[in-house]
């Protein structure tokens, strides 16, 4: 049965549902709702789990490394400024191929303090080594939590995962989710059977000193592992999520609308609601228009993208980041997708790519907004910029 719940609180009761051992978070807006009902569920003894409360989140991300390095399943959540303090242990985690699982409820990063919705804070860990996957909705945020373990996990893979939700728009919002019984769950994420672990009876090096003549091999592996099982093995647990729950899982992205369109939009995370809903207003219009939704971010799905979109005519990259100096990250890695398969020979084809920044520090973005993007490609009552033909400067003193 569905029930009306708070995207945060829908989050936690899914996590403890995965059976995690260690849950270790600090406190911060908007990400505390998590782990306040994760704590509260393991005070009334329905999870047998220890809640370890730390004085930062460097202590956090420490402490699930710890975890998970002796073979316990371990979890966490932060946001914005707690995340660039977790930095450091978050690549470290990476970099010994430890599968964390996290929740990443993305805010606004400082200067000036703001805590409203943006997703500029995860982009600074776009290049760790973790795989970084996105929401639309609360019942994704939900059921995405579930598979992370079960990719994270895999043999094959042994990364961290980080789930990635709006702030408020998800974490305090409120929608009708329908959470799994324990035992569908317990069918489909096993207990966790590590590959290595710390063991005095078998002892192993963990994060050893490494000099020029190694180091390159460890960035290779992870960029083989990302490109090759990471990638085969979401779109495996996504298919087995959609047969065993009932409920579609996309996988790597979600076609909206696309497959007779000349434009497109492209996207991740909450905004692409309302931009489905642009996309059906512009089709009663006879606009051949739809939507590409990126959920599997890193490893980002290079050839697909490319595949999807190079037959099209327009793409309009919408996202809530920007790399200051040059363009939105998500527009850079669509151009690139397109450039590189048009150098290997595999489309003819070169859309115009527009990328606009929109919603940072949780400015509202209309539908309205949407559709005129479409229809004109210019600035929209100065809520979207295009950082490939408009002044940023100018843009931000307004």
């Amino acid at each position: 049965m569905k029930q009306f719940l708070e995207g945060a609180a829908a989050i936690g009761r899914t996590v403890a549902l995965c059976r995690p051992g260690v849950i270790c978070a600090y406190p911060i807006t908007p990400q505390t709702h998590i782990v306040e009902e994760l704590a509260t569920i393991v005070a009334n003894g329905e999870l047998n789990a220890e809640f370890i409360n730390v004085e930062s989140e460097h202590s956090a991300a420490s402490c699930v490394l710890g975890a998970i390095a002796t073979g316990v399943r371990a979890y966490s959540s932060t946001s914005s400024q707690g995340l660039l303090l977790m930095a450091e242990v978050l690549f470290n985690i990476a970099g010994l191929r430890l599968p964390v699982v996290m929740c990443c409820v993305n805010r606004a990063v400082s200067a000036p303090i703001n805590i409203w919705n943006d997703q500029q804070d995860i982009m600074v860990l776009r290049d760790a080594g973790i795989i970084l996957l996105f929401a639309e909705d609360i019942q994704e945020a939900c059921d995405l939590h579930i598979q992370a373990f079960k990719i994270a996990e895999d043999h094959s893979v042994m990364l961290p995962v980080i789930v990635n939700i709006d702030g408020f728009i998800l974490s305090h919002g409120h929608e009708p989710v329908e959470l799994p019984d324990q035992q569908l769950v317990d069918k489909f994420l096993p207990r966790y059977s590590p590959l290595y672990k710390l063991d005095p009876s078998n002892p192993m090096t963990f994060g050893a000193l490494v000099g020029p003549e190694w180091y390159l091999e460890t960035r290779y592996a992870i960029q083989q592992t990302m490109n090759n099982e990471v990638k085969k093995k979401i779109k495996d647990v996504s298919e087995e999520f959609t047969n065993l729950f009932n409920r579609t899982s996309f996988g790597l992205y979600e076609k909206y609308q696309i497959d007779d369109a000349e434009t497109a939009y492209v996207t991740f995370g909450s905004i692409a609601g309302p931009i489905k809903d642009a996309v059906d207003e512009l089709r009663v219009k006879g606009e051949k228009v739809g939507l590409l939704r990126i959920i599997c971010y890193r490893p980002f799905p290079q050839e697909e993208v490319a595949k999807i979109l190079s037959r099209l005519k327009k793409i309009i990259v919408v996202e809530k980041d920007v790399s200051l100096g040059a363009t939105g990250a998500l527009y850079q890695d669509v151009v690139t997708s397109l450039y590189i398969e048009l150098q290997k020979g595999n489309g003819k084809n070169t859309p115009k790519v527009t990328g606009y920044i929109c919603g940072l520090g949780g400015r509202d973005v209309s539908i309205d907004d949407i559709e005129e993007l479409y229809y004109t490609g210019e600035l929209v009552s100065s809520k979207f910029v295009s950082v490939k033909e408009e002044n940023l400067g100018n843009f931000l003193m307004k």
